[in-house]
């Protein structure tokens, strides 16, 4: 029973904020026919007004909304790239923010080039080591051998984790230092819209965090598998 308890508590911690983001952007993305444009006529508009040279623009799927530094191509889902909603804006503008970070190479934008592959990697490696940890106990059959395998590949998973979250200063810039700037000071939105624009730009910025959680729910659910 205090294994089903925590199974359920560690699940509300890693898919609450993912719920809490989809909520978020799913709130503001009702159509409005007030807005003067869709979020990829926003993008396109502000990739000309900053002069990003180089920096393209395309549709990607749904909610994989991201700038790609290694084409200097800012991608937004259908939803948002056509949409004329509060969100399809704020989720262009923070990706714009992406694109201006790298443009001007400021340090926050090296983060997520430095550290997203690394998490990626090591999440990967770390669950690869313990799928395999069954196999290593039959053939080495050696009880330290076999926990050393289990400890190095929940450090590994650890680790990922923590790399997402060393990414939240960037998008944070992106989303309060580059979107919501742009967006309230240049009239894009009305004074009225500015909580809901926040909200959405908070949930964009939360999105890796989000991630990390997950990654830690992860390790918790093979720390009670192995524990069987």
């Amino acid at each position: 029973m205090p294994y089903v308890i925590l199974s359920l508590l560690l699940a509300a911690l890693a898919y609450l904020p993912s719920l809490r983001i989809s909520l978020v952007m799913r709130k503001h993305g009702k159509h409005r026919e007030d807005l003067p444009g869709t979020g990829g006529e926003l993008a396109e508009h502000l990739i000309k007004r900053f002069e990003l040279a180089d920096v393209s623009l395309e549709t990607t799927d749904d909610r994989n909304d991201h700038y790609d530094p290694s084409t200097r191509t800012v991608r937004l889902s259908e939803s948002n790239f056509n949409g004329k909603s509060l969100t399809a804006i704020a989720v262009a503008a923070h990706e714009v923010g992406h694109a201006i970070q790298f443009d001007r190479q400021e340090p926050v934008s090296t983060l997520r080039s430095r550290y997203l592959p690394t998490a990626y990697m090591l999440k990967k490696a770390g669950v690869l080591l313990l799928t395999v940890t069954p196999l290593i106990a039959v053939i080495v059959r050696a009880p330290a051998a076999i926990m050393l395998f289990i400890g190095i590949g929940l450090f590994l998973q650890l680790l990922g984790a923590m790399a997402y979250l060393i990414i939240l200063p960037e998008e944070w810039d992106a989303s309060f230092k580059k979107a919501m700037p742009i967006l309230s000071e240049g009239d894009y939105i009305s004074e009225a819209d500015i909580p809901a624009v926040q909200s959405v730009l908070k949930a964009a910025a939360y999105t890796y965090f989000a991630a990390a959680l997950a990654d830690l729910l992860n390790i918790g659910r093979w720390i009670m598998i192995l524990r069987r």
